[in-house]
């Protein structure tokens, strides 16, 4: 039989065998001092080092990751600047001819770009505007968002009608490209020269009417005149004068207009509700 000595003795664990740093960190290619975070042996990197190994940049791999990053942002930005365009750029489908007139005065003229169908400045205002030979029939419901142009190439479209009241607000514009058959709006009064091609019309220097109208009386005498367009213009009255030919003195009255206008609608609304009332009692 076995003493209780014994007895304990047997039921302790077995010790682990302790393992030789030296073999261990051989097996690993690496020190004893490695394995402690102290300096490594020759031909050998501690953990400290490969930490700093992974955190560093590598030269050509970080190099080309950053080309891509910027390739990347760069064409972010020009999908951004495409989408911001106005409507009457995109239109048509191509870009501008770089023989067209539109094309020569965007690349003469400083900082204009050209995007679409457009000739931009950097703030993204319409200077020039090619829809040639985009099978229009009228200009579209958009052609208004290049009123601030300086050059319009519409040629080759078999536009239609009359484009005298197109060109509303288009006060900039000083050349105007048109199918052969269609003629300059305002007509002579309202271009310096008009020049007529085989194929295209020119419309150069639009004319202020203002100067040019020999009636003195034709806006009132509290009203200006101002150009409006080519073959346009248009009567503004003066600071502090409004309604029918300017005769009102002052300014117009909103809490007047608005106090009539409820006062109306609060009685005609009260007069339908009583009448709908009484014949759904009669009913």
């Amino acid at each position: 039989m076995k003493t209780s000595a014994e007895l304990r003795e047997q039921e302790k664990p077995p010790a682990s065998p302790r393992a030789n740093p030296g073999r261990l960190g051989h097996a690993r290619g690496r020190g004893p001092d490695a394995l402690r975070g102290g300096a490594a042996g020759p031909g050998r990197v501690s953990t400290g080092e490969l930490r700093e190994r992974k955190m560093a940049p590598h030269g050509p791999g970080s190099l080309t990751t950053l080309v891509r990053w910027a390739a990347g942002l760069l064409l972010a930005l020009g999908v951004e600047r495409a989408l911001a365009l106005p409507e009457i750029c995109t239109q048509c489908p191509g870009s501008v001819q770089n023989l067209s007139k539109v094309a020569l005065y965007c690349k003469t003229t400083r900082e204009l770009m050209l995007h679409a169908r457009c000739c931009l400045n950097q703030k993204g205002t319409i200077l020039g505007l090619d829809l040639q030979n985009c099978s229009l029939e009228d200009p579209g419901p958009n052609f208004h968002q290049a009123y601030t142009t300086v050059i319009i190439d519409l040629q080759a479209n078999p536009l239609k009608g009359d484009l005298a009241n197109t060109f509303h607000g288009f006060t900039q514009l000083q050349t105007l490209i048109l199918p052969q058959d269609v003629n300059c709006p305002g007509g002579i009064n309202a271009w310096n020269t008009i020049t007529s091609y085989i194929d295209n019309q020119i419309c150069q220097g639009q004319k202020n009417l203002c100067n040019n109208t020999g009636d003195p009386e034709m806006c009132p005498e509290n009203g200006s005149c101002v150009p409006d367009g080519p073959g346009l213009l248009q009567c503004v009255c003066a600071d502090g004068f409004h309604g029918y030919k300017c005769m009102r003195q002052g300014s117009f009255s909103l809490l007047m207009f608005f106090g009539i206008l409820g006062s109306t609608t609060l009685s005609i609304s009260i007069l339908l509700w009583g009448t709908q009332r009484r014949k759904a009692k009669t009913s």
